[in-house]
């Protein structure tokens, strides 16, 4: 059989793509279809071969169109051996990654309304790979199954318990697939045993989550029933006083999906700053005099070193500090900046080893400090693994 694994990640208003041989554990052709509902979709790729091209009308089906016809384009259908799926959402119905069939795609559909904007666009993609490629076998990669082995005292809400028994209300988490690939890798680092691994590891990026991992396992971390929980984030609100929701109704007489919308779209950096959702931009801001860029900054952070404190009661010790995903990878001034909002830990980072993003081993921190590491995360080489796994699991 092919080693070859074709990654899908549909996204909310993007779809990110990667084929990967992995006998080699390589990427052979990598991709992004961005601005799916903008006027100007377009999709680019990178590897064996080299491109870029617009997408003829809006929307996630007609970029799955076009990636379809650059798949047979490329002729690389039939090197492929499955399909893997980033799924955002699994609910407590799937705890690990799963081979899909038609009773567990219905399962899927059933919980697709606990993460409306993601799961529907999922399993979008799931039926496109289907339409294309009927019998090749299918995975789906959870970001919520990481987080499955939270305790009860961490992901139940203090809310009716029939809201849970009914219609499954509780704290789940996301960026699952990202923590799983940094314990592995965080204990390769430390030349540690996984299952003795204790760490707080940091997501940062456009979403952004914080997670506490006890003995190689998720015990706790910031989002919750949705995305929309925890941290500040590019576009996301993060925590907020659920009164808020009601206040600014009844403020601004305004529907509860306008609201969700503002929460979800037009918050976080993007709100508190008046300007971006970009880190860089914001700091580019910041540098030239825009006091809400730098209050933007500034919130942003102290957030975060709040949760990693936290979270940090769910370990008995703790490893390292890791830091991970686009702005935690490459921005090393908002590390530095978390830590100073953070006193309490006693870090002391390395400045040289901060500006590199780390040594050989992703050490950031000075010898005699508490250990901080940043280290890159790779979801999609997960994705893939979890595919070619159990599609050749006979």
């Amino acid at each position: 059989m092919s080693s070859n694994i074709l990654v899908l990640n549909c996204g909310s208003s993007s779809i990110k793509f990667a084929i990967f041989d992995m006998s080699k554990q390589e990427v052979l052709i990598s991709g992004l279809a961005e601005r799916l509902y903008e006027s100007q979709p377009n999709i680019n790729w990178k590897g064996q071969f080299n491109g870029e091209a617009t997408i003829n009308d809006q929307g996630h089906q007609a970029a799955l169109d076009k990636l379809a016809y650059l798949l047979n384009e490329w002729n690389v259908l039939d090197s492929l051996s499955g399909i893997g799926h980033r799924v955002v959402h699994g609910g407590e119905k799937f705890s690990a990654s799963t081979l899909l069939n038609e009773d567990n795609i219905k399962a899927l559909n059933t919980i697709s309304h606990l993460a409306p904007l993601h799961n529907p666009v999922n399993m979008l993609g799931i039926e496109a790979c289907h339409q294309l490629l009927p019998d090749l076998p299918q995975v789906a990669v959870f970001d919520t199954a990481f987080h499955q082995t939270m305790p009860e005292h961490a992901y139940l809400y203090a809310v009716p318990q029939a809201w849970y028994e009914d219609h499954g209300v509780r704290k789940y988490g996301f960026h699952g697939t990202s923590y799983r690939y940094i314990a592995q890798a965080c204990a390769e680092q430390l030349n540690k045993p996984e299952e003795e691994l204790n760490i707080i590891c940091a997501h940062l990026g456009n979403g952004c989550s914080a997670s506490a991992i006890l003995n190689g396992k998720s015990v706790d971390t910031s989002m919750g029933l949705t995305p929309l929980d925890g941290l500040i984030m590019g576009t996301r609100c993060g925590s907020i006083d659920p009164g808020l929701i009601e206040f600014m109704m009844k403020a601004e007489n305004a529907s509860i999906e306008d609201i969700m919308t503002t929460l979800n779209k037009k918050s976080g950096l993007l709100g508190l700053s008046g300007c971006s959702n970009d880190m860089r931009t914001l700091l580019v801001e910041e540098e030239s005099g825009n006091e809400k860029a730098s209050q933007a900054i500034n919130a942003f952070c102290y957030r975060i070193a709040r949760e990693l404190s936290a979270l940090s009661a769910s370990l008995p010790d703790i490893d390292a500090v890791v830091f991970t995903g686009g702005i935690g990878e490459h921005a090393a001034s908002i590390r530095q900046r978390i830590i100073n909002f953070w006193p309490n830990a006693k870090i002391t980072l390395d400045q040289d080893l901060n500006e590199q993003s780390g040594n050989e081993q992703g050490l950031i921190s000075l010898p005699d400090s508490p250990k901080v590491m940043v280290i890159a995360t790779n979801e999609e080489l997960m994705i893939a693994q979890d595919c070619y796994e159990l599609c050749n699991n006979d």
